[in-house]
C-alpha cells in the first residue's frame, strides 16, 4: 500500500468518525483566530477558551489592541503561560497588522508567517480555516498520528507538513488535520493509545506492530 493509498483511507475512515470538523478554538474573526491560536502555544484550547472571551470583550477589534499595552493584554492572558511573551507578541502582530497591512489580515503563509509570533502551523490554521486554501496543521497531534500510520518518519513539523501535502488531496488536509485533533484526544493518545477502539487499526502501521 502507498502512502497515498493509505492517506485516503486516514481520511475516509476519519470523515466517518468525526463528520464535524471544526477548530476547537473559540473565535468570530480571522484576528480572534490568529490570537487564539498565539495563545494555544504550549496551553491547552480549553484554557485557551477560558481567557480568551474577557480578552475580547476588553479589545473587540485592532485598533482597541494597538491602543492598549503588552502589560494590559498580559493581564488578561496570565493562566496561558508564557503569557509576557505571548502579550508581547499579539501587541506587535496588531501593530503590524494596522501599519503594514492596513487592518487586514493576509491570507498567504508567507505574509502571516511575518507577524511577531505566527509560525507555520498558526499561518495554516489561517489560512485553511479563515480562507478556505489547503492547510496542513502539524500540531502534536497531527504529528504523533501521522507517524503512527506511517505516513511521515518525521516529528519535524515542517517536514511533517511536507509529507502530508504530498499525499492528501488539497480539498481534504485542513479537515484532517482538525479531524486527527479530534482522534487524538478521544483515541490515539500520546501514551496509551486504544489501537482496538480505532478505525484505522488495519491500516495503521503502529498498531499492526502491536498485533504482530
Amino acid at each position: 500500500m502507498t502512502n497515498q493509498e493509505k492517506a485516503l483511507l486516514a481520511v475516509e475512515a476519519l470523515k466517518q468518525e468525526y463528520p464535524d470538523a471544526i477548530c476547537s478554538l473559540t473565535y468570530q474573526d480571522p484576528l480572534q483566530l490568529l490570537i487564539a491560536t498565539r495563545l494555544a502555544a504550549q496551553c491547552t484550547d480549553a484554557r485557551v477558551n477560558m481567557v480568551t472571551p474577557a480578552l475580547f470583550e476588553r479589545f473587540p477589534d485592532l485598533d482597541s489592541f494597538c491602543e492598549g499595552s503588552e502589560e494590559e493584554i498580559a493581564e488578561y492572558i496570565r493562566s496561558c503561560g508564557l503569557y509576557k511573551t505571548k502579550a508581547r507578541d499579539i501587541y506587535a502582530m496588531c501593530c503590524m497588522l494596522r501599519d503594514v497591512y492596513h487592518g487586514v489580515v493576509p491570507d498567504t503563509l508567507e505574509e502571516l508567517t511575518k507577524l511577531p509570533g505566527i509560525g507555520r502551523k498558526t499561518a495554516n490554521l489561517v489560512v485553511g480555516d479563515i480562507f478556505h486554501k489547503p492547510a496542513v496543521v502539524t500540531d502534536t497531534h497531527c504529528i504523533r498520528i501521522s507517524g503512527r500510520l506511517g505516513l511521515t518518519d518525521s516529528t519535524n513539523p515542517l517536514k511533517v507538513e511536507k509529507d502530508l501535502r504530498a499525499v492528501l488531496p488539497p480539498d481534504e488536509s485542513n479537515d484532517f488535520c482538525h479531524r486527527l485533533v479530534l482522534h487524538g484526544r478521544a483515541v490515539c493518545m500520546a501514551r496509551k493509545p486504544r489501537c482496538s477502539q480505532c478505525v484505522m487499526k488495519d491500516f495503521c502501521r503502529y498498531a499492526m506492530e502491536q498485533e504482530a
